[in-house]
């Protein structure tokens, strides 16, 4: 069970992530229904408040409130009274006013969504705060390896790339830790994090001298708009040492599993032909991703305890 808010995976418990995706299973059953909308949230609202672009995320946890019922708010930053001199604080308020029982925030400041979570009664799911956390992103990730695998108790799990600018990165550190995987972060030097001595990780500059050891190749996008200049001498070089590649595959276990969060730069961190391999589930990771916020939205909105008996 959830507590009022999802604001990151630091700090919940092996239970509590387990419980959401025991969840997500009987949601994900809702979305191969002909119909697949139950009307578990209705007269609820949910509203979408990123103040950073995005498109599947948004339409992900907007997809997951209807078919649950719920009714949707939609805010757009760059049209809204910010650009005339409004503050955030203001902004929260006035959203919270139109009656939003939880409000999806993005942010590109780290800590914005505890902040949002001071300022409203309504419960706040993080979408992304900064460099920080993407907790549903890793709670969908973790889904999609459990429901390859069963468990993901002594996966071996590589997380390629941009390590130091992911929130993603971050979530699914602690995530996959929690639930008994071993996690590789392998990339550049410049590319990792000055406190990475403080996570439960192994490191490699190295991809191919671990790569035959992955169970799951789990790739980042290389977040070229936070980056300064010189991090990397150019993305071709970066392909050339940390993308999955045709030949890279190739040295992958058979039984591997390859996943992006997406949006994918083909041809940097992962190539065409490889995004349609026979072992990348990674839109699978899209269709998971509306049931696994039908069951945080669920669980958040206080209906779990309640109806865990029943139908949903």
């Amino acid at each position: 069970m959830l507590s009022k808010h999802l604001l990151g995976i630091e700090g919940t418990t092996r239970e509590q992530l387990e419980s959401i995706l025991e969840l997500t299973d009987r949601f994900a059953e809702i979305g191969k229904r002909p119909i697949p909308k139950v009307p578990a949230l209705r007269g609820r609202t949910v509203a979408s408040v990123f103040f950073e672009d995005s498109t599947r995320t948004r339409l992900s946890f907007e997809a997951a409130a209807r078919r649950l019922s719920a009714d949707t708010l939609t805010f757009s930053a760059g049209s809204s009274s910010l650009s005339k001199g409004e503050s955030l604080r203001d902004t929260v308020e006035v959203i919270s006013s139109y009656g939003a029982d939880v409000l999806i925030v993005r942010h590109n400041m780290a800590g914005t969504a505890k902040r949002v979570s001071e300022w409203t009664d309504a419960s706040v799911v993080n979408a992304g705060d900064g460099c920080h956390e993407h907790p549903t992103q890793a709670l969908l990730d973790c889904y999609t390896l459990k429901q390859q695998r069963g468990s993901l108790e002594g996966m071996s799990i590589g997380i390629v790339g941009d390590i130091r600018h992911s929130r993603v990165a971050r979530s699914n550190i602690l995530a996959f830790s929690s639930l008994g995987a071993k996690v590789t972060l392998i990339a550049p030097q410049t590319l990792l994090p000055s406190s990475i001595e403080k996570w439960p990780v192994d490191v490699s500059n190295v991809l191919d001298d671990v790569i035959s050891d992955l169970d799951a190749c789990y790739l980042l996008r290389m977040q070229s708009e936070r980056h300064r200049k010189g991090l990397v001498p150019s993305l071709r070089e970066y392909a050339k040492d940390f993308g999955l590649n045709a030949r890279r595959c190739e040295m992958l276990s058979k039984d591997a599993l390859i996943l992006h969060p997406g949006p994918t730069n083909q041809g940097v961190e992962i190539t065409a032909e490889v995004s349609t391999d026979s072992r990348s589930i990674i839109l699978d990771q899209v269709t998971n991703g509306v049931s696994l916020r039908m069951a945080v939205l669920f669980m958040l909105l206080g209906q779990y305890e309640t109806s865990q008996q029943d139908e949903v």
